[in-house]
Order: structure tokens, then C-alpha cells, then sequence
């Protein structure tokens, strides 16, 4: 059978090599021109069966089963990568909260239990290790308490562990009294590493509504309602959604919201692929896909560029949330038939120092903390990655993380903040934490006091559409 194609004709099997040649060109230039890449292949290891009243004991158990677990997690990832030529930023570990775990022993300090964490990441050569975690949306047990005042001096100590605290949720409402003591947390894990841009606190977020299957750090853990182990995955790839849009300018937003259901499709599919390879090599069950635009400080891969491209002169300017809500339900509604299992939470992030638009927007002045507030209304996460001048208070602090906790609890949706206080820096200066962490410019916070507000505690009650039982 010939096909007319111009001056020459094609049988059927040579356009079908054509079509085939022309699709793998179109993914190996999204690989490099497009900074397309899984972000992450994240093991969730449970450690419910490690506790033991004796500290010592417990911690031998889980790096025991950590390192036996995950010792082939990063030679199968880099496989995977060499078979497929699909880059694998990071390979990770989460485990199950540490306050939970280590809640059976009679230790007073859980530091010995970050730097077992830290350990084990080491031995097995992954990124970070997520789960030195508390949730206290509702109340505080005592492991909880250990957890929370070890948090300073465990992330100063250790190099991978990453650490997160839960404090509201749609169900149980805020618990404030965590809020409160969570801003003066944050301040001491920022003190603690001042000499590093207090890195600390890019290891350390504070959540309403946590996932338990989340596999972007720093707030994965592994909830107690997932197996034994599984593997999920975070992929990426705004630049992907950039490039596609690049050939709509102009067209209305039908279009436009089309065109980026496309891209999120191939992205998510290729997400899949590797969840599904990693699954199997590992004899593991594949858990979720987090189909998440996640941005890397290299330039072509940002948030911000995707919703300039998009009609904005910068990222901040008005339009600026309607344009992320858009593209944040687009990104949904094009990964979820990619993927069997989507989970996480699936969306588009927003960290400053992380994306290379955002930094440039937020130097400029367009992109302000209150307008971070206002995108994190339609979008995942929160206010994420954000530098802040280091005389800021502790009371500040919380007021910001008891309103990112109000806007996931009464919308229902995962909100977060990780917020970095740097001691002896002030607005106009800036930070450098290096490697997808990135850089980021100190910006300001209001002067005005919620130091009263912070300090009345109890909880605030849930919402009212929590009672839909």
C-alpha cells in the first residue's frame, strides 16, 4: 500500500518508523533542551515493627531494616536510567514517623534517631530520608513533644533527614498550641545553622492536611495506612509545559488549558514507567505517581516562566492565581489517566529558591509573601523555600503558619510551610543552599506584632463541612 506524501510515497510500515523516529526525537530533546526528568523515586518503609522501650535496641532494628530494604533502591534508579535514558534526580527513603516509633522507648532526646536516619542514608546512598515527623493536628503525645524539641539540634547534626510536623487538618481543625511552638522551632533550627544560610529549615516543613504517600521532602513520611514498603514516585517537567505553550500564544484558554492537559499526560506517563520498572525490579508494590510540576533553580525549568509564558510580564502581577489555579487543574486532569495510582500531592509547587522565576520575580519586587499566600489558595504546596530576614520572630513565624494552615483547612487541601529565618541577613541580601535547594532573595514580612494572637493556644475548631461523614 502507498501513501502519497508530496513528491514521493511511503508504505505504511516506513511512516509508521517515521511517526516512531519523529517520537523518540520529540522525548530525547524534552530530556535535554526541556530539563524533563523524574524528581524522585521515593521508598516508604514502615518501622511500626522496630519499637523497643530500649533506644539502642529500637534504632539497631530500623537501620537494620532500612539498609536491608533499600539497599538496591539507587543501583536499580540508575538502571532504570540507563535503559530508559530517563533522568532520576533523587532517589529517597521515607519511614514511618519517628515520634510514633520511637514514642516506645524511654529516651528523653530523639537525636540519636536522626542521626541513625542519617546513617542508614548514607549506607544505602540515597538523597534525603523523609519521616522525622510528628502529627499533632489534635494533641500532643509524649513522643510527639520529644520529637518536636529534638528537631533543632537533629537537623543541625545531620545531612539528609528531613523533617516535617503536622498541625491541622480539615477534621480536627488547628492546634495552636503546636503552631506556636513550631515558630520557635523553626527559629532554633535556623540558629543552630546560621552559619550555613540556616539550612536547617530547608530540611523542615509544618503542615495542615499532611499525605501520608508523598514522596517529595522535605514532609514525606510513611503513613501507618501503607504496607510494609512500596514505592512512589515525583516527576516533573515544567519546562515540558512551557514549550507547549510557546506554540498557543494567543489562543484563548481552552486552548491553552488543553494544550497543558497534553504535556501533563507525557510527563506523568513516563512517571508511571518508572514506577512501575522500580516496582517490579524491587518486588515491591508500586503505591502512587505525584504528578507535581515541581522546578529546579536551573533556568527553563520554573513555575514562574510557565504562568509568564502564559500572559503574565512577571509572576506576582495580577492574574498571577488565576493563571496557576488553571494550570494547577489542568496539570490534574491531563496526569490522571497517565497513571494507574496518583496520589501525593499532585500539583504545581511554587518554591522560591527552587525556580529560577520565582527568584527573579521576587527580586524584582513582583512577587511578594502576601501573593505567595494568595497562589497557595489554588496550588500545592504552600509558602515554600522562602527566606526571611532573621530578626523575624518566633510569633511572626507562627501567624504565617496558622494562616497557610487556615487555607488548607477550610479549602480542604494540603497547604505547608517551609520558611527560612536567616540569622544576620536582612531584605536586599540573599541566600545560597546549593544543589536543588538553590538560592533565594531575603524578603520582607509584615513589622506589625501577632504575638497576642499567637499566644491565646487551644485549638481553633474545624470547619464546619468537616462533619460529612
Amino acid at each position: 500500500m502507498k501513501y502519497n506524501t508530496g513528491a514521493s510515497g511511503y508504505t505504511f510500515k516506513e511512516i509508521t518508523a517515521l511517526i516512531n523516529v519523529d517520537n523518540i526525537m520529540k522525548t530525547l530533546h524534552m530530556f535535554e533542551k526541556e530539563k524533563l526528568d523524574v524528581r524522585t523515586i521515593t521508598m516508604g518503609i514502615s518501622l511500626l515493627d522496630c519499637a523497643h522501650s530500649d533506644g539502642e535496641i529500637a534504632r539497631k532494628r530500623m537501620y537494620d531494616k532500612i539498609t536491608r530494604k533499600a539497599e538496591r533502591l539507587v543501583a536499580v534508579g540508575e538502571e532504570i536510567e540507563r535503559e530508559y535514558g530517563i533522568p532520576i534526580i533523587n532517589k529517597r527513603i521515607s519511614v514511618t514517623p519517628i515520634s510514633i516509633v520511637a514514642g516506645s522507648s524511654t529516651d528523653t532526646d530523639y537525636v540519636a534517631f536522626a542521626k541513625m536516619l542519617d546513617n542508614a542514608a548514607d549506607t544505602t546512598g540515597v538523597n534525603f530520608v523523609g519521616g522525622f515527623s510528628a502529627l499533632v493536628h489534635k494533641g500532643m503525645t509524649k513522643g510527639d513533644e520529644i520529637l518536636i524539641n529534638s528537631i533543632p539540634q537533629a537537623l543541625s547534626e545531620t545531612e539528609r533527614v528531613c523533617s516535617s510536623v503536622n498541625v491541622g487538618s480539615t477534621k480536627a481543625g488547628i492546634n495552636m498550641d503546636a503552631v506556636k511552638r513550631m515558630g520557635e522551632i523553626v527559629k532554633e533550627t535556623a540558629r543552630l545553622t546560621a552559619d550555613r544560610d540556616a539550612i536547617g529549615c530547608a530540611k523542615l516543613v509544618v503542615f495542615a492536611n499532611a499525605v501520608e504517600d508523598n514522596p517529595f521532602m522535605a514532609g514525606a513520611f510513611h503513613g501507618v495506612g501503607e504496607p510494609d514498603t512500596v514505592i512512589n514516585v515525583g516527576v516533573s517537567g515544567p519546562g515540558v509545559v512551557k514549550v507547549a505553550l510557546e506554540a498557543c500564544k494567543g489562543e484563548p484558554f481552552d486552548i491553552v488549558a488543553d494544550t497543558i492537559k497534553k504535556a501533563a499526560f507525557k510527563v506523568t506517563r513516563m512517571g508511571q514507567l518508572v514506577a512501575s520498572e522500580a516496582s517490579k525490579r524491587l518486588d515491591m508494590p508500586f503505591g502512587i505517581v505525584d504528578l507535581s510540576l515541581a522546578p529546579t533553580p536551573s533556568v527553563g525549568d520554573s513555575i514562574a516562566r510557565v504562568l509568564e509564558e502564559i500572559g503574565l510580564e512577571s509572576c506576582g502581577a495580577p492574574g498571577t492565581t488565576a493563571a496557576l489555579a488553571m494550570l494547577n487543574d489542568a496539570v490534574k486532569k491531563g496526569g490522571i489517566m497517565a497513571s494507574s495510582h496518583v496520589g501525593g500531592l499532585s500539583g504545581a509547587f511554587i518554591p522560591v529558591s527552587e525556580d529560577e522565576g520565582m527568584i527573579a520575580a521576587a527580586r524584582s519586587g513582583a512577587l511578594t509573601i502576601e501573593k505567595l499566600e494568595a497562589m497557595t489558595c489554588v496550588c500545592s504546596v504552600g509558602l515554600d523555600m522562602i527566606a526571611i530576614p532573621g530578626d523575624t520572630s518566633a510569633a511572626t513565624i507562627s501567624g504565617i503558619i496558622a494562616d497557610e494552615a487556615a487555607i488548607g483547612v477550610i479549602n480542604n487541601k494540603t497547604t505547608a510551610v517551609r520558611i527560612i529565618p536567616v540569622v544576620g541577613k536582612d531584605i536586599g541580601d540573599s541566600i545560597e543552599l546549593g544543589g536543588l535547594l538553590g538560592r533565594a532573595p531575603v524578603m520582607p514580612v509584615s513589622k506589625f506584632s501577632c504575638e497576642d494572637f499567637v499566644n491565646r493556644g487551644g485549638r481553633i475548631p474545624a470547619p464546619l463541612h468537616s462533619l460529612r461523614n
